[in-house]
């Protein structure tokens, strides 16, 4: 396997960073716990863990959908697997008193844009007060070096320049509940940096460091989500044998692997576990250039590889909730100082997605094609 190509000089780390040689080693036998694991980004980061023999444990919610990636990849026999609501308060203390994680990623949320204006109180309930019950339990119980939060690429105010790329330090915001249920996450997590663990008082007064991550569209195999491109045209060709409906065709979004956020955050995690107190903060991970493009045209992509071009139609009708136009992400923080960046061109998001898809609905084995993407990462320079 190859080591991924140098960006920038780099300033959190050793020149190592991103290959499979010097992750896997790292994380094999570390005790961490990964909230929402049920989820369809946190199966495949469980997944990761577990392919590198991680000491993993979870707290999530009972999978949602049938079929949903954690049943399929047979993950809860090989983790300690609590299903508990991240709203409570005293079942997440328990179970982090319980594992005593070194390194926590914390994904659990109410994740999409069209249910929180369904469930807003549900949605500001979940993703604020879930993110303050991590915080504070880790607080209380001390024994986490890394906490690595989840946020998105929704928590910016938007711009009136819709090509302007948004960067760390760029106001937040949220016009949908959903968006800003996230900003506000994002406001507890800079609280509890600043007032319990800050970067200046490592070593000192505490021995944690943390972070949040804000990630664009991700895609891949295994995700059966309501309301959400990929998992509407899977479901359309393979199960409803009629024409998917776009809602949206003409919105921008960074697409990208499941996989390539990630190992983003892998690495912070893994140089945060090392001392690097730089890191601390936040991060963006998106894609390259080429991968944004409008819903309308992903979907043309995608219905080309399944050889069904053409077969969608534009809902007119419906009115929908309104969400940003075009969201962009500023990664330059994240390629010079983690020398991280995204490996995978759309084409080839989009071959592994059909190729993952349709290795399911021909009953293949799951587990050995996902790992094989995994690996697959990795070779990619």
């Amino acid at each position: 396997m190859r080591s991924g190509k140098k960006i920038g000089r780099g300033r959190c780390g050793k020149n190592e960073g991103l290959c499979m040689e010097n992750l896997q080693p790292f994380f094999q036998g570390k005790k961490i716990l990964i909230t929402g694991h049920t989820g369809f980004k946190g199966s495949w980061l469980s997944q990761i863990l577990v392919h590198w023999r991680a000491q993993v444990s979870g707290i999530a919610l009972v999978p949602h959908t049938n079929p949903n990636l954690f049943e399929i990849l047979e993950i809860q026999p090989n983790i300690h697997n609590y299903f508990a609501d991240i709203r409570d308060q005293r079942a997440v203390h328990e179970i982090i008193q319980k594992e005593r994680p070194e390194i926590i990623f914390h994904l659990a949320a109410q994740p999409l844009v069209r249910e929180s204006y369904l469930n807003p109180l549900y949605t500001f309930e979940t993703n604020i007060l879930g993110t303050a019950n991590v915080l504070q339990a880790a607080k209380d119980v001390g024994s986490a070096k890394v906490i690595v939060l989840v946020t998105t690429d929704k928590v910016y105010e938007i711009k009136e320049d819709p090509t302007s790329a948004y960067r760390e330090h760029d106001q937040l915001g949220g016009y949908d509940p959903y968006s800003a249920s996230k900003a506000g996450a994002e406001m507890v997590i800079s609280s509890y940096l600043r007032s319990f663990f800050h970067p200046k008082d490592y070593s000192l007064k505490h021995e944690t460091l943390i972070a949040s991550v804000r990630s664009g569209n991700v895609i891949g195999g295994g995700d059966w989500s309501k309301d959400r491109i990929i998992p509407d045209i899977i479901r359309s060709v393979f199960e409803k044998y009629e024409p998917v409906i776009l809602r949206n065709p003409s919105s921008v979004r960074p697409w990208q692997h499941v996989m390539e956020p990630l190992l983003g955050y892998l690495v912070l995690a893994k140089y945060l576990y090392e001392g690097k107190k730089e890191c601390a903060g936040a991060w963006n991970f998106g894609p390259q250039e080429e991968n944004y493009i409008t819903v309308q045209e992903l979907t043309e992509e995608l219905l080309g590889f399944l050889k069904k071009s053409g077969f969608y139609r534009i809902d007119q009708d419906t009115q929908e909730p309104h969400e940003a136009e075009s969201l962009k992400l500023d990664v330059h923080h994240a390629q010079e100082m983690l020398r991280w960046h995204s490996r995978f061109s759309l084409r080839t998001c989009l071959e592994m997605t059909v190729e993952w898809y349709q290795r399911f609905y021909d009953r293949g084995d799951m587990i050995e094609i996902t790992n094989r993407h995994i690996s697959s990462l990795f070779e990619t320079p």
